[in-house]
């Protein structure tokens, strides 16, 4: 099983960026689809951004055009590039990772995946 610890969160002004890193161990993601969630307070945790084990990524309609996903096989790690900051993009940060086969439509549900890290918070004011 992999383990997964993600870094790079803090407070922004809205309108900033932020770039989230999520270190892996225990095995290599190239073997891994991975995605970066979020959960904001009395909200269900939600998809924001996932890339496949070829590379291929998928964005939710809340992170098209602002976020970038990618990862760096080499590193072992993930990044999310967080542009254009709005204050209701605060939440938990959580990235996770699934060895199994993911369908395409499925890569942002939470349920298809079943290694997770421990979060990072995001804040961003107004």
């Amino acid at each position: 099983q992999v383990q997964l610890v993600e870094s790079g969160g803090g407070s922004v002004q809205a309108g900033g960026s932020l770039s989230l890193s999520c270190a892996a161990s225990g095995d290599t993601i190239s073997t891994y689809a991975m995605g970066w969630f979020r959960q904001a307070p009395g909200r269900e945790r939600e998809g924001v951004a996932a890339i496949g084990r070829t590379g291929t990524t998928t964005y939710s309609d809340s992170a098209k055009g602002r976020f970038s996903i990618s990862k760096d096989n080499a590193k072992n790690t993930l990044y999310l590039q967080m542009n254009s900051l709005k204050p209701e993009d605060t939440a938990m940060y959580y990235c996770a990772a699934t060895a199994f086969w993911l369908a395409y439509a499925r890569a942002l549900a939470p349920s298809a995946y079943n290694n997770w890290g421990q979060g990072t918070q995001v804040t961003v004011a107004s």
